[in-house]
């Protein structure tokens, strides 16, 4: 975390004890705390071992400036998301670090609609931290602490109202949940056992040193999951980050899809239902969103990378569904943030409703070809690169929302944005063919070094 510097793409997070520490955490609750002023907020945390250690650190500094805080205990952090909102709390604070190892923690700051803060919001609360304007509260008017320990259940039966049960229910679904030892196993196999599936889980035991594997749901850590799908003959199997908002599924015959391809399926039969409705999305998204919404009659909102992005755009446009390529969901009429046991009934109502089995859905998708690849570039040369590659993309069909991100006559694409993480240059190209979205990659290396050459 770098000077006057806290939050990231998503949240304030550190390794613990060396990045974050519990006085630090005190004195992030107490500029949170001023923030908000004397409110009513929600608190709770995932699995990691740090939670309840980062719990109590914030909570000391949220209730020294007078707020009342209502401890939820361990939730995924759409379940507390959604409790903020049910409550009608003032805001909230969620302790997680999502995906990242178990050596990681994390702060986030929740609005009263169950969305986090806004990044001017944010740059507020380091503004009160970082000079030091912290409103203590008189000893009078210290804030108390009280459980509040309904938020798994409440959170379970607001989802079943957005599906339909007995039609789920009636096609006796089994499906594989892989919760990463972490608090998607607290409601995802309740939530779909009510919805009349048969269940078998993986790393459901909480643990947050996460033994059974790493909490990012990539398909390098899936295989066990892939497999149980096949060898016990399920309809689907699906795995959970960290705090469960997002969700990577696995087909019935044991194939892993990235999170697009997905949401798509998501998004059309939404469109079905819902014609000329707006589709938010990041511009790192696969190509194959646009395609869908160009066939069902939907709108593309793009937005720079980032779930806190997506969800405020939403609110602004007032859209009713978004989506991320890493398997973020955003349904609306529920809430307007990721949600991955959400996800996980609307995949199954689809399945239900149209009566295919995951495989088809997706097959029936634009397929394309995604490759990834980065370029190494000092943080302090980032913008200078940046704008040389625009001045030579001049003309070309392009998006500079984030980066510089360009389509092609042939249906392939590239987006070229700066890391927010680390001293790098990022791409993603996408095409019909393997052999053309390896040559984007190759070619744009070589343009971004070449330039880097000059500056």
């Amino acid at each position: 975390m770098s000077q006057n510097k806290l939050f990231g793409t998503n949240g304030i997070r550190g390794i613990v004890n060396k990045e974050l520490t519990p006085d630090m955490a005190v004195k992030v609750g107490l500029a949170i705390g001023t923030f908000f002023g004397k409110k009513n907020l929600l608190l709770g945390h995932d699995a990691r071992t740090s939670g309840p250690m980062f719990s109590r650190a914030v909570i000391s500094g949220l209730t020294a400036t007078g707020c009342n805080v209502f401890f939820a205990g361990m939730a995924p952090t759409p379940a507390l998301q959604f409790a903020v909102k049910n409550h009608e709390m003032d805001g909230g604070v969620i302790i997680t670090a999502s995906h990242n190892p178990p050596e990681y923690n994390g702060i986030k700051a929740i609005w009263s609609d169950g969305i986090e803060v806004s990044h001017e919001q944010e740059t507020e609360i380091e503004k009160i931290y970082f000079e030091n304007k912290i409103q203590f509260a008189e000893w009078k008017q210290l804030g108390s602490v009280c459980e509040l320990p309904t938020v798994n259940d409440e959170y379970v039966e607001a989802m079943k109202k957005h599906v339909d049960i007995a039609k789920i229910a009636s096609k006796r679904f089994h499906v594989v949940i892989d919760a990463a030892n972490s608090v998607g196993g607290l409601t995802a196999p309740i939530l779909l056992r009510d919805l009349g599936c048969k269940i078998t889980s993986l790393n459901a035991n909480i643990d947050g040193t996460f033994p059974g594997r790493m909490p990012e749901p990539r398909p390098e850590n899936l295989a066990e999951l892939a497999n149980t799908v096949k060898a016990v003959g399920a309809d689907l199997g699906v795995a959970f980050d960290g705090d469960a908002d997002r969700s990577i599924f696995v087909d019935e015959t044991g194939q892993i899809h990235m999170g697009d391809k997905t949401f798509a399926v998501v998004e059309k039969q939404f469109l079905l239902k819902n014609p000329n409705s707006q589709i938010v999305t990041p511009v790192s998204s696969s190509t194959l969103i646009k395609d869908v919404a160009d066939a069902y009659k939907g709108e593309i909102v793009w937005t720079k990378v980032g779930s806190v992005t997506v969800s405020q755009k939403m609110k602004e446009v007032n859209a009713k569904l978004g989506g991320e390529e890493n398997g973020g969901v955003f349904y609306g009429p529920h809430q307007a943030v990721r949600d991955g046991a959400m996800t996980t009934a609307l995949i199954l109502n689809i399945m239900a409703d149209t009566g295919e089995k995951l495989s088809k859905l997706i097959a029936e998708q634009p397929q394309y070809f995604i490759e990834k690849g980065k370029v190494e570039c000092p943080d302090d040369k980032k913008q200078k690169l940046l704008d040389k590659l625009l001045e030579q993309l001049k003309g070309m069909n392009i998006n500079t929302l984030d980066g510089a991100k360009i389509w092609f006559d042939d249906k392939s694409a590239i987006l070229l944005r700066p890391s927010g993480t680390e001293p790098a240059f990022r791409m993603y190209a996408e095409a019909k063919t393997q052999q053309r979205a390896t040559q984007l990659i190759e070619e744009y290396t070589a343009k971004l070094k070449a330039i880097l050459e000059t500056i």
